[in-house]
């Protein structure tokens, strides 16, 4: 049974005391991607993170790192207390100005400050020392859940795209045969980069704080031995700092020089394996964002999908992957999926109006999913209306032909359909914009996709384009492939 938010704090308030503090307050700190519970407690004279995990071999995964880390003297959490059920532990607060955040401001500034460039050379320059003085002595038999990232371990990466990200999108064709053909021998390429160094895996710009502009390094319980670029990559193409390339190229030449006072980047094939590891970080975040948001519906990993989806379709663009064709194939098709446009200024004009997005789909096939995260809007079942399929001359036709318009037009119970329809989205629309909401989904399902549904969900879009020609639209029929949008 999940332990209660009270329960809780009353072991992080034992173990402060055990340590010679009071507690005066104990904050939640806002969820994260994992299920890790954060808490900030203040005292009379510092402030602490408390951490509460029921994954007991994961905690101890962190706590021997982080002993170990602090020992070498990197900047990691110093770890003061843990219970006995090594559930809660307490350790060092580098406070909340992450080099996300100042990544965020350069952003809005309009470009990639000199300050922030920095920041990114004195972060790699600490990855560095993790990975080859880290590495040294580091019982890696702590690591959870393996103790290096191997073959199986980028194949992991790879089917947890395909289950979590592509086939939740029906849109997406491959043949999945072909595909774990490609994965295999994708795998068996990658597993060749040396990898006797200490990998971080979750080395982005929210797990790297800034105190006093130094950078401190937290959330590395995922860590195993692993190759040099995985972590690199990680830092570089944080789909949601959007570095530019010229900064990345300019960052990568910085780490090879650092990393040259350890060993050869040419002696480990630095770049060589580069551009796939590229690959291979992308495809897992799309995994991960599939997981947490098409999943659980959680709306910040939902947002983060289309700065992958741009990432991965300019890095296809420039690298493609013509020894992996059914990959390559399957990433061709990303750009083709509905999602919100995936740059800062014209997210922020769309956010500034309402999205409505319109649906044509097949009921055999499964319900469209809610990609703004929001869970609203409205399906209508159209099969209680005249199925132009059942007509021979239409077998062919889609409810974007004039011969199936004309059809449905003469059908009465069509247009009392139709007046129903407008009344119930007009009052959301109208009640949405009042209220700055930010997206509706309306979706039209019938037997096949093809011809009720089509003709219901372009009618209503062209009816809305005209009606209300300052929202956003975006129409998708699912099942024809074929996607139209408006954008005043």
């Amino acid at each position: 049974m999940e332990m209660q938010t009270a329960e809780k704090q009353q072991i992080l308030e034992k173990l402060t005391l055990s340590i010679g503090l009071k507690p005066l307050e104990i904050l939640p700190i806002a969820e994260s991607g994992s299920s890790r519970n954060y808490y900030r407690i203040l005292t009379e004279t510092r402030s602490l993170i408390g951490t509460y995990s029921n994954n007991i071999e994961e905690n101890e995964a962190f706590l021997h790192f982080s002993r170990h880390f602090h020992d070498l003297r990197l900047n990691v959490p110093e770890v003061y207390a843990v219970n006995n059920e090594h559930t809660c532990y307490l350790q060092s607060d580098f406070g909340d100005d992450s080099l996300f955040a100042h990544v965020q401001k350069t952003l809005m500034a309009g470009g990639f400050g000199e300050n922030v460039i920095e920041l990114y050379k004195k972060t790699l320059s600490h990855l560095v020392r993790f990975q080859c003085i880290g590495n040294q002595g580091l019982d890696y038999s702590k690591a959870y859940p393996c103790e290096r990232f191997d073959r199986q371990a980028i194949l992991d990466d790879l089917n947890y795209f395909k289950y979590y990200f592509v086939k939740p999108h029906e849109v997406i064709d491959f043949n999945e045969s072909r595909l774990s053909k490609d994965f295999e021998a994708f795998a068996d390429f990658l597993q060749q980069a040396p990898s006797d160094f200490f990998m971080y895996r979750d080395f982005q710009s929210r797990n790297i704080m800034i105190q006093n502009d130094e950078p401190y390094f937290i959330d590395f319980q995922g860590g195993r031995k692993g190759p040099l670029n995985y972590d690199v990559v990680s830092l570089l193409y944080q789909v949601k700092a959007q570095i530019p390339q010229a900064v990345r190229d300019q960052l990568i030449l910085y780490y090879k020089e650092v990393l040259a006072q350890y060993v050869s980047p040419e002696e480990v094939k630095f770049d060589t394996y580069q551009p796939y590891f590229v690959y291979l970080r992308l495809l897992q975040v799309l995994g991960a964002y599939g997981f947490r948001g098409l999943i659980q519906k959680k709306s910040h990993f939902i947002e983060s999908i289309p700065y992958a989806l741009r990432e991965l379709k300019i890095w296809s663009e420039n690298h493609p992957l013509s020894s992996f064709p059914e990959l390559q194939y399957v990433i061709s098709q990303l750009s083709t999926l509905n999602y919100p446009l995936s740059t800062d200024s014209q997210l922020s004009t769309l956010n500034s109006k309402l999205t409505v997005t319109i649906n044509s789909f097949s009921f055999k096939k499964g319900y469209p999913n809610d990609f703004s995260g929001n869970g609203g809007g409205y399906v209508f079942d159209c099969r209680a209306l005249p199925n132009p399929g059942r007509e021979p001359e239409f077998k062919t036709k889609t409810g974007r032909d004039w011969e199936v318009i004309d059809y449905l037009m003469a059908k009465p119970p069509v247009h009392d359909f139709l007046d129903h329809v407008k009344g119930i989205v007009s009052q959301s629309v109208e009640n949405y914009k009042e209220r700055h909401f930010s997206n509706l989904m309306v979706s039209f399902g019938c037997t096949g996709g093809q011809h009720r549904s089509v003709f219901f969900a372009q009618t209503i879009y062209d009816w809305l384009k005209k009606t209300y020609p300052d929202i956003h639209l975006i129409l998708n029929h699912i099942e024809r492939k074929i996607k139209e949008e408006y954008n005043p």
